[in-house]
């Protein structure tokens, strides 16, 4: 595997409350003819039975391999960047785009930490407070008369074009600041962790009021998904909201 394809071990792909056990079994599939390997499922509705067996056909190790978690939160933990497939238009939403610009964004997030795309279930899609959890929407453009996907083939396209980013990347050596200092891009834990603390920190000093939060929270949520924050930058803007709580009288 080149450099660059091997950063598809870096892709999570993450199926939440998948109904459909063949669906699951589908996506293995479509996992290891693509050469991706991570998959997670969060808060599955059936298990993994025979029909999800049949249907990995020789992926059968991806399943095997598979993660069962509870939450999104913990499928999305140690991840740098998440993109949300969706069809739907949402008020207050990351960054909207196609499954291959998409692609192109995680390519490049994966050359330093796991990343991941997150679809919902085969029959309500995400939640708004799901979606959010990621940095970008990104939707196939399909017949718009008749652009209903199965789960498995949408997990199919966006893998396809996950490895085909990746194949037309140019090997590039990790670009260090002054002193050799490699910036780090902060975790999604880490930038809801500080969406959280500006929740609190602002609540403390008047400016947010928790009775009323009208969409102030989202909107943080999308700004700090767009600015894709590093580490460090997580660090100082949790600094800044130390220091202006203890200041006050």
């Amino acid at each position: 595997m080149t450099h660059s394809l091997a950063k598809l071990h870096r892709i999570r792909i993450v199926l939440v409350e998948t109904s459909n056990s063949g669906n699951i079994g589908a996506a293995a599939r479509a996992l290891k003819v693509m050469g991706l390997a991570q998959l997670f499922l969060v808060a599955p509705r059936v298990a993994i039975d025979d029909q999800a067996q049949r249907r990995a056909s020789g992926a059968v190790g991806v399943l095997e391999a598979s993660h069962t978690v509870a939450t999104l939160d913990e499928a999305l933990a140690g991840c740098a960047f998440a993109v949300a497939a969706t069809a739907r238009s949402r008020q207050l939403s990351p960054d909207v785009t196609d499954a291959r610009t998409a692609a192109l964004a995680l390519a490049e997030a994966a050359g330093q930490s796991d990343v991941a795309i997150v679809f919902g279930n085969e029959t309500s899609g995400l939640t708004n407070e799901q979606a959010r959890r990621c940095q970008m929407l990104a939707h196939i453009p399909a017949n718009p008369g008749y652009s209903s996907l199965n789960l498995a083939a949408a997990v199919q396209v966006f893998c396809y074009e996950a490895r085909m980013a990746l194949l037309a990347e140019s090997p590039v050596e990790a670009l260090a600041r002054p002193g050799g200092v490699i910036d780090v891009p902060a975790g999604l834990e880490e930038v809801e962790g500080l969406v959280r603390h500006c929740e609190t920190a602002l609540a403390e000093i008047g400016f947010y009021d928790p009775a009323n939060p009208k969409r102030l929270i989202p909107r943080l949520q999308r700004l700090f998904g767009r600015a894709r924050l590093e580490r460090e930058e997580v660090n100082i803007l949790r600094g800044i909201l130390n220091a202006a709580t203890r200041k006050r009288p």
